[in-house]
């Protein structure tokens, strides 16, 4: 029995009905983005305090030498937009069984009550408890888009912003704000922020942190949100250490270049991972997947 090119391309094109875990999935996601959406209001003080008057002040724009400029959290409105428009898209018909909504929508949702759980205990003080919560954050979020790297999926502008662009965004802030989170649970657990030594202790974090992300764009292939995300916090420690208190040219001189360290390692994995006898695959389908990830 033979089958005709048309028919053979029909089958392939169509999508398998939706199982009941795939509803399960797209159900606890939405609940997942609802519950979420206590960050915005929380953020802003709409319910309970204000992240950087939380934690005994501890949060706040000028509370460590790791800690970014107030305007840098505004990438947070980006954020939950997408995270939000993620939501609705996994809801679309064509979208329900797609291979990547059923591999990142469970890693999604985590994601969604990770950050949510990270603002509640925050507002009880608990800094520590806030750190371990941003570093499983972080690796989920590291999980999920190494996912979006291995698994195919439709490739049009509507999956590359909403769901590679959102949670490369996420990924690069949130491993930005780990360093941060880790250097304010220090300074409230009484070490000294004082001095040349404290000043270059923040140089060599900073640059680790642009390190271990590059480490990230090595496994991803290079993804220009994450970069993006990384550098925009990164930058922005570097504005307060120079213009805000506790001041530090050192530390905004090293937060700086660890920025710019970010964007040249993603471009250079981007380049490596489309150039010819990377992985062993045919240059075209490299360069078609490296090209498909922002």
């Amino acid at each position: 029995m033979t089958t005709s090119p048309a028919s053979s391309a029909g089958t392939r094109r169509a999508d398998p009905r939706p199982t009941t875990a795939d509803r399960v999935r797209q159900v606890v996601v939405t609940v997942s983005e609802i519950l979420g959406l206590a960050g915005p209001l929380i953020g802003a003080g709409i319910i309970g305090t204000q992240v950087e008057e939380s934690s005994g002040g501890s949060l706040s724009a000028d509370s460590t030498l790791l800690a970014p400029a107030g305007t840098a959290f505004s990438i947070w409105s980006v954020i939950y937009l997408g995270l939000l428009a993620y939501t609705v898209w996994q809801w679309l018909p064509s979208r329900t069984t797609d291979r990547r909504a059923r591999a990142t929508g469970w890693l999604a949702a985590a994601s969604m009550l990770l950050n949510a759980g990270w603002l509640l205990v925050t507002q009880q003080g608990w800094i520590w408890t806030s750190v371990g919560v941003i570093v499983a954050l972080v690796l989920i979020l590291g999980l999920l888009v190494d996912r979006l790297t291995r698994v195919p999926g439709r490739r049009g502008l509507l999956d590359l912003v909403l769901v590679d662009g959102t949670f490369g965004l996420y990924l690069g802030w949130v491993s930005v704000a780990t360093a941060a989170n880790v250097a304010a649970a220090l300074v409230a657990s009484g070490v000294s922020q004082e001095g040349r030594g404290a000043e270059w202790i923040g140089v060599v974090v900073v640059l680790v942190l642009a390190v271990v992300v590059a480490a990230i764009q090595r496994r991803v292939g290079g993804r220009w949100a994450v970069a993006a995300a990384a550098a925009w916090g990164l930058s922005w420690i570097a504005i307060g250490r120079a213009t805000d208190e506790p001041r530090s040219m050192i530390v905004a001189w090293g937060a700086a270049a660890a920025a710019i360290l970010v964007v040249l390692a993603t471009a250079y994995f981007r380049r490596r991972a489309a150039g010819p006898g990377a992985a062993g695959q045919p240059r075209s389908r490299r360069s078609a997947r490296t090209a498909a990830s922002p």
